[in-house]
């Protein structure tokens, strides 16, 4: 079973871990989670991450999940998947929302290539627009009796 490290920014990753404690009603073992707070010192944050990588990893490897590619929590995290920094698979994926992690823990029993799948399937599915769009003949419509 892989472990899963959520690395986001202040408070995005405690706040997740939170709700998966919610949900859950407890914490599954080999989840964790490290919040990227402003200004910290790059090598700071990844002594933190490193920490917590060796503390959830399992014979599977670990999946990380971070926020926004391109930002310090993503690089920091994507840095744990270069070759002789821990010794297991890590898949890193950016774009972390709640379905995307509901799915992770869900599914850990699998292989982690198809957790990390699976996962990423729970997030593009998770993002689904809310009610009925209105046409344009319907606001102009809805336009024409309200002058009335």
């Amino acid at each position: 079973m892989p472990g899963i490290l959520i690395v986001a920014h202040t408070p995005l990753a405690g706040a997740m871990l939170g709700f998966v404690e919610h949900t859950y009603g407890e914490l599954p073992v080999r989840v964790a989670a490290i919040d990227i707070p402003p200004y910290e010192d790059i090598r700071i944050s990844e002594e933190r991450v490193l920490a917590a990588a060796n503390q959830v990893k399992g014979e599977t490897g670990i999946l990380v999940m971070t926020d926004l590619i391109g930002a310090t929590p993503a690089n920091v995290a994507s840095r744990l998947a270069k070759p002789g920094v821990l010794d297991c698979k890590v898949l890193v994926l950016a774009g972390i929302n709640l379905p995307m992690l509901m799915r992770a823990i869900s599914y850990r029993g699998d292989e982690l290539e198809s957790v990390a799948q699976k996962a990423m399937q729970g997030g593009q599915n998770g993002i689904i627009r809310l009610g009925v769009p209105q046409t344009n003949f319907e606001a102009t419509l809805n336009e024409k009796l309200e002058d009335r």
